[in-house]
C-alpha cells in the first residue's frame, strides 16, 4: 500500500507484471474511488462547463462523456477529467485525487448562478473492470452493455446491485467503469472476481495502471502535464475547441496554437535495463532537449518505455537520441505514439488515476 494524492491505495495485489499481463490478456479489476465525483446541476450547467472546460461540452448528448481539459487563463492545465451528461441540465465530473480540493475551488470560484455542484467522492466508489475480455466475463445478474458505445454510459446492475456502468478506462483496453454506492461496491467488487478469477481476472494496482496507461500514451497529470504546460505542449490540442465560444484561457490557446508551441511531446523506448525516470534529460547532439516526464518497464512490450516533453523542432519517429540513466547516457530511439493499441473502440484518450 502507497500514498497516492492523500489516499492509501495498493502497488499491487500479487505482482505488477501478472497484473499487467491479465490486463492486456484478460481483464484486471482497479479500485479507483481516489478519482474525485462531482455533480453539477442547473439550467445553465452546459454554459457554465462550456466556460471551464477546453471541449465542447453543447457536442454531448445524455448518456455520453467526453474528455476535456480545465485551464486557467494562461493556458496552463488546472487538470484533465471526464464530464458524463446524464440529462440536459446534470452532469458528472470526474477529476483527479490529487487535484480534487484545487478543481473544486476552482470550479466553485467560477460558478453560475443557478447552478449547485456537490461533490459526492466519499459516498459514490468507483471501480474498474479493463481487458479485452472484460464484456464476456461480468457476472450474472448484470446489465447486458452490447449497446453500451465506447464513452458512452447507462443506468444498471452489476450482478444486482445499481451502478452505472461507462464504456470507459485508462489502459487503452475495452472495459467499464462502475459508480456504486460506497456501501456495497465491497460486494460489486467481490462478485466481478468471483466470476473472472477462472479464466485470469486479477485484481490489479497503480504499479499495472501506470503500465497500461504508458503503454496507450496516455497523460498522467504531474507527470506529463501540470499548470506550466499548454495542452498543445501534451500533445491534447484536439480537446480545445477555439470556436465554440469564449472559455478560460481561450485568448492565450489562441496564440499557442497560431504560432505553434515551443515545447512538444513525444515517446521513447530503450533497452531493457535502461528505464527512464521522470525528469531524466533528453540528450541530442551532447546538449539537453528535453525531459522525460513517464517512464516504466514494459512487461508487456518487453522493453523501457517512456514519454519526454523536448523543444521543438521536435525529433521524428526513428531518431536516435539518449536518455540519463542512473547518471550514464543510455540509448533511446524517437517511436510512434501510442506504444500499444489495445481493444477500445475509439483512439481518444480516457481520462487518468
Amino acid at each position: 500500500m502507497v500514498d497516492f494524492g492523500g489516499w492509501e491505495l495498493p502497488q499491487q495485489y500479487t505482482s505488477i507484471r501478472d497484473e499487467h499481463f491479465a490486463v492486456r490478456k484478460v481483464a484486471g479489476l482497479f479500485d479507483i474511488s481516489h478519482m474525485g465525483r462531482l455533480y453539477v446541476d442547473g439550467s445553465s450547467a452546459e454554459a457554465y462547463l462550456q466556460g471551464i472546460f477546453t471541449n465542447d461540452i453543447s457536442k454531448l448528448d445524455p448518456g455520453h462523456a467526453m474528455y476535456t481539459l480545465m485551464c486557467r487563463e494562461d493556458g496552463g492545465v488546472i487538470d484533465d477529467l471526464v464530464v458524463y451528461r446524464e440529462a440536459r441540465d446534470r452532469f458528472l465530473v470526474v477529476v483527479n485525487a490529487a487535484n480534487r480540493e484545487k478543481d473544486v475551488a476552482w470550479m466553485r470560484e467560477h460558478l453560475d448562478p443557478g447552478v449547485t455542484m456537490v461533490d459526492r467522492t466519499s459516498e459514490v466508489s468507483l471501480i474498474a473492470f479493463q481487458g479485452p475480455r472484460a464484456a464476456e466475463l461480468l457476472p450474472d445478474g448484470s446489465t447486458d452493455t452490447e449497446g453500451i458505445p465506447y464513452f458512452g454510459f447507462r443506468p444498471g446492475e452489476l450482478s444486482g446491485i445499481p451502478v452505472l456502468m461507462s464504456r470507459t478506462g485508462y489502459t487503452g483496453e475495452d472495459g467499464f467503469e462502475f459508480f456504486v454506492e460506497s456501501d456495497r461496491v465491497g460486494e460489486a467488487w467481490d462478485a466481478i472476481l468471483e466470476a473472472g478469477g477462472p479464466a485470469g481476472v486479477l485484481p490489479a494496482g497503480l504499479g499495472a495502471r501506470d503500465a497500461t496507461r504508458l503503454e496507450a500514451a496516455l497523460r498522467l497529470y504531474g507527470n506529463d502535464m501540470d499548470d506550466t504546460v499548454n495542452p498543445y505542449e501534451a500533445g491534447l490540442g484536439w480537446t480545445v475547441k477555439l470556436g465554440k465560444g469564449e472559455f478560460l484561457g481561450r485568448s492565450e490557446l489562441a496564440k499557442v496554437r497560431e504560432g505553434g508551441p515551443k515545447r512538444t511531446l513525444i515517446g521513447l523506448k530503450t533497452e531493457p535495463g535502461s528505464i527512464p525516470r521522470h525528469g531524466a534529460a533528453v540528450i541530442r547532439d551532447g546538449h539537453r532537449a528535453g525531459a522525460v516526464t513517464s517512464g516504466t518497464h514494459s512487461f508487456f512490450l518487453g522493453h523501457p518505455i517512456a514519454l519526454a516533453m523536448v523543444e521543438v523542432p521536435s525529433f521524428r519517429v526513428g531518431d536516435k537520441v539518449a536518455v540519463e540513466v542512473r547518471g550514464r547516457e543510455a540509448p533511446a530511439e524517437v517511436v510512434k505514439l501510442p506504444f500499444y493499441r489495445g481493444s477500445a473502440r475509439a483512439a481518444v484518450a480516457p481520462a487518468k488515476p
